[in-house]
């Protein structure tokens, strides 16, 4: 018996985490924590309201069954977190509070949604490329069992905010011309969620390539969507 909980499952990202775990046969419980109920509906899925993000953290241990891998796909953007300290509160400090939580609970392989270039030489000093480090630095010093960490380009499909639909139109139309080049550019939500699920069943099955284990963007192409088995 497998039981994941998955953060930010109402999310771009998160919500096709969510989706892929309860079709997975791999997983026969599946945990949610969030401030708003997902969409989907599962008889293995049980999903705890909170809007009160500080007791994420705390109510891990108190799932039951006890979750063995942990899904975090929080995130925002500073216009819908109202500026850049209010994203820093969530892209970062949560980020790490539920990932030292996840690893008081006795949780074997954590999963983190981080983002591509973040460690380029002039990318390393932005404010966004700030948070994620620092949440990929911290779990990798909490020496899980198991840590996977994926680096998505541009998120492609539909979101919440309007402003960036057309940016994901047009990368999501080059797929129409030439796939390999948009590989370069961003990845499908959809290919991102299953990555996520298939780099922890890799994990189970003794696959991984390493403890600490980094998807970059063909490799979340190559496990959600070339290699992808339903």
């Amino acid at each position: 018996m497998t039981t994941a909980a998955v953060f930010g499952c109402t999310g771009a990202v998160g919500s096709h985490i969510l989706s892929t775990l309860l079709g997975s046969d791999a997983f026969t419980s599946v945990k949610t924590i969030s401030r708003r109920l997902p969409k989907a509906q599962s008889p293995k899925l049980e999903a705890s309201l909170e809007a009160d993000t500080s007791k994420w953290g705390g109510m891990i241990s108190k799932l039951s069954p006890k979750p063995s891998v942990v899904f975090n796909a929080v995130g925002t953007s500073r216009a819908i977190a109202g500026g850049i300290q209010n994203q820093w509160k969530i892209d970062h400090d949560l980020c790490i509070e539920n990932a030292r939580a996840a690893k008081e609970a006795g949780v074997k392989t954590y999963v983190f949604i981080s983002s591509t270039g973040i460690r380029g030489l002039l990318s390393i000093h932005l404010p966004y490329s700030k948070m994620k480090i620092g949440v990929e630095d911290a779990i990798r010093e909490l020496d899980f069992e198991h840590a996977i960490i994926l680096r998505p380009g541009l998120i492609i499909g539909n979101r919440e905010t309007p402003k960036v639909l057309f940016l994901e139109k047009l990368i999501g139309n080059i797929h129409k011309i030439s796939p390999s080049l948009q590989d370069l550019i961003g990845q499908d939500q959809v290919i991102i969620g299953r990555a996520a699920v298939a780099a922890t069943c890799l994990v189970k099955e003794g696959k991984a390539p390493s403890k600490y284990w980094v998807l970059e963007q063909a490799d979340i192409v190559k496990h959600g969507r070339d290699e992808w088995k339903e």
